[in-house]
Formats: C-alpha cells, sequence, structure tokens
C-alpha cells in the first residue's frame, strides 16, 4: 500500500468518531453464532461459491507438494458450508479433513452435501475461541490449517485464544494458510456511522462482525502469542470491477502462513502418540467461528 492511499484511508475512517454503544456491543459479540446460523438459514448453500482459487495462493494445497506424499491431514476452520472442503477434497484424494464452524446449521450443511463421507472428513461444532480442539482432533496432528475468512468473524480480545487454540493440534512443521480482510479495504472504508465498535471492529447489517488486519497484529496473534515462525505475511490488493453495478474499487486481504516451530522432543512425542486414525463423526455442540467471502462482500 503507498503512502497516498493509507493516508486518504486513515482520514476516512478518523471521519467516523461514532461507536456502537457497550449494550450493543456486547450483545453483538454474546449472540455471534446465532446471528451466523440467521444467515445460513436465509442464504443456505447459496451465497458463498466453492474456493476453487485456494490453491493457486497455497502451494502446500497443491497435488504434489510435499506436504501431499503422505496422507496429510488438514483442519479447516470456520468451514461455514464446506466452499473450501470440497475442491480441495476433489483434487487431492488422500486427504482428511476436519472442518469445524460455530454455527450447527452450517455444520449440518456440509453433513447433508453429497460429497460428505466420514471416511475423508468429520465436520463438528466448535467455537476456536473457548472450546478445546484437541478434544476431538489429537494433538500435534495436523499438517495444514486453513484460517481463510474466518478470523475477522471474532472480536479482537478473543483471537489469540484461537490461536493458542490451533498451535496445539499442529505438526511439528504443520503450517496454518491464512487470508483475511486487510485494513483500509474498501469494505471497510464504506461502513456507514453506527457500525463501528472499536478500531477496526465493525458490525454487518445481518449482525455478523468483521475485523479488518494489518500485518502487525498477525504477527502479535501468531507468532508473539501463538509461537509459531511467520514464513510470509503481506497485504494482497486486488481491483474489483463490475461495469454493469458501476464498480471500480481496490480490495485489500491479508495473506499470510505461518509455521510450527520443529522440536525434536515434540517431533518425537508426535511421531509415537499420534498414529491418525479417523474417529467417529461427532455432532458436537457450541458456537464458533464463520466466514463470508471475498468480492461479495462490498457495503
Amino acid at each position: 500500500m503507498d503512502d497516498l492511499f493509507v493516508a486518504r484511508s486513515k482520514e476516512t475512517l478518523a471521519k467516523d468518531k461514532s461507536v456502537v454503544s457497550e449494550f450493543w456491543r456486547q450483545k453483538y459479540r454474546d449472540e455471534a453464532s446465532r446471528n451466523w446460523d440467521k444467515f445460513y438459514h436465509h442464504n443456505a448453500t447459496n451465497f458463498f461459491k466453492n474456493r476453487h482459487w485456494t490453491d493457486r495462493v497455497f502451494e502446500e494445497l497443491r497435488p504434489g507438494h510435499s506436504f501431499s506424499e503422505k496422507k496429510p491431514v488438514l483442519l479447516e476452520i470456520g468451514c461455514g458450508v464446506g466452499n473450501f472442503i470440497w475442491p480441495v477434497l476433489e483434487r487431492n484424494p488422500d486427504v482428511f479433513i476436519y472442518a469445524c464452524d460455530f454455527s450447527k446449521r452450517a455444520v449440518d450443511f456440509v453433513k447433508q452435501n453429497e460429497g460428505y463421507t466420514q471416511d475423508r472428513c468429520q465436520a463438528f461444532v466448535c467455537d476456536i475461541t473457548k472450546d478445546r480442539l484437541a478434544d476431538i482432533i489429537p494433538p500435534h496432528s495436523v499438517d495444514i490449517v486453513s484460517a481463510i475468512f474466518v478470523f475477522s468473524a471474532l472480536p479482537p480480545e478473543k483471537q489469540a485464544a484461537a490461536v493458542e487454540n490451533i498451535a496445539e493440534i499442529l505438526k511439528p512443521g504443520g503450517r496454518v494458510l491464512f487470508r483475511d480482510y486487510g485494513i483500509y479495504d474498501i469494505a471497510q472504508l464504506r461502513f456507514k456511522s453506527g457500525h463501528k465498535l472499536e478500531d477496526n471492529l465493525y458490525v454487518r447489517q445481518d449482525g455478523t462482525l468483521a475485523y479488518y488486519f494489518s500485518k502487525a497484529r498477525l504477527c502479535e496473534l501468531f507468532v508473539q502469542h501463538g509461537g509459531l515462525v511467520e514464513l510470509d505475511n503481506d497485504y494482497v490488493i486486488t481491483r474489483l470491477k463490475n461495469i454493469k453495478k458501476n464498480i471500480d474499487v481496490e480490495r485489500v486481504f491479508t495473506q499470510a502462513r505461518f509455521q510450527a516451530p520443529i522440536d525434536s522432543g515434540v517431533l518425537e512425542k508426535a511421531i509415537s502418540d499420534t498414529q491418525i486414525t479417523i474417529p467417529a463423526a461427532t455432532d458436537g455442540e457450541a458456537d464458533s467461528s464463520a466466514i463470508i467471502d471475498m468480492a461479495v462482500d462490498v457495503k
């Protein structure tokens, strides 16, 4: 991002000095899973398209990558209705995917999909900010965690707990693939007064939350709190054009990869203790994370 773009964006954001009242800030936090359930009740599986682009931006998801040489285990957090899951399963016949979301309705849609089989996928309801993933997934057993448009749905004060939760189930050398909204994205700049909960945190009209990340915030979460190693961490700026709707704007996303340290003691324990077996499916209980996709979320 160039200096002029940043300066203009800061000027735009500075004009909105109003914040939502404390009552409503807490209410939106408390009703996060309920609001996403309402979202999926209204939109079912029709809102997001399948994410066929993920292997273009993350090489780890491509067939033939070193993570695919043996049967890799993935965890998709904030799985929604499975738009990440189905393309990955189709491209990689040996992969097994755990998938969780804090919307029970979304998880039910995943389980109802004709592509869902328990020998290749286990979907469960989980709030990654408070429900221990290691109660369902063996510790140090996951090769890749995909965190794609999910952390933006979490209040900032709960994001560090989610990272620590993820770190517990990553193998030594396992990776987190992250993509989400970046600070000064056009969706952030276009929020009208009355939607701001705090700096970089907003509420949409449907009650779902949207947080906009800086690179520094990602480093703070995954490196300082999570103890992971930063492989790359940058802004991705794309131009969104729609002539019919007279739209010509720049979208700003954050994209990063983080890796669990390769510690010899942890590695030996992981090798001896975690021969992966596919557990029985569980309905689970709780609330958890959610997603909203890229080009559609211009407000």
